[in-house]
């Protein structure tokens, strides 16, 4: 299975998003951050919007954040949304597809490959500390502030 690179970008914005959930995020700081065609990207935020993955504020102090807790997002519904379909081989203008059984099977393999997408939260995935930190250093991210055992985001000495 390959996912597309709208919904890999898509993947990429949610993920940044997770990671910063106290500020609103410009597509521009986004795009740098990853490397990627702040144009394309918009169109991508734009579709994530839609879906009501995020919230857009307009404006100059605008930019994105995550429409609601990263852990009531999955991972399968980003997936579901943005692509356009899971078929992995088009099997309608097969000839033998009334007696072949491959098409069931592939059926339950992307079954299987969503459902594991659908059982993990953007909460979920492993970001590790300093994620982010080469493209902005000194920021703590997301990972970071909630890293159990560090007593130094608790105002502790």
């Amino acid at each position: 299975m390959r996912l597309t690179l709208h919904t890999d970008y898509a993947l990429r914005v949610m993920i940044f998003l997770t990671e910063h959930p106290d500020r609103l995020c410009s597509i521009s700081e986004i795009a740098r951050a990853y490397g990627i065609s702040q144009n394309h990207l918009m169109k991508v935020a734009h579709a994530l919007v839609k879906a009501e993955f995020v919230a857009s504020v307009r404006g100059r102090n605008g930019g994105l954040r995550l429409a609601r807790p990263a852990q009531q997002i999955s991972v399968g519904a980003v997936v579901r949304q943005m692509e356009d379909g899971f078929d992995l081989v088009d099997c309608s203008v097969c000839v033998v597809t009334q007696g072949c059984g491959l098409r069931g099977l592939l059926g339950e393999a992307t079954g299987a490959f969503l459902a594991v997408l659908d059982n993990c939260t953007l909460a979920d995935l492993d970001h590790g500390p300093g994620l982010f930190d080469f493209v902005f250093p000194g920021q703590q991210t997301r990972a970071q502030r909630l890293q159990p055992g560090d007593s130094s985001h608790r105002g502790v000495s």
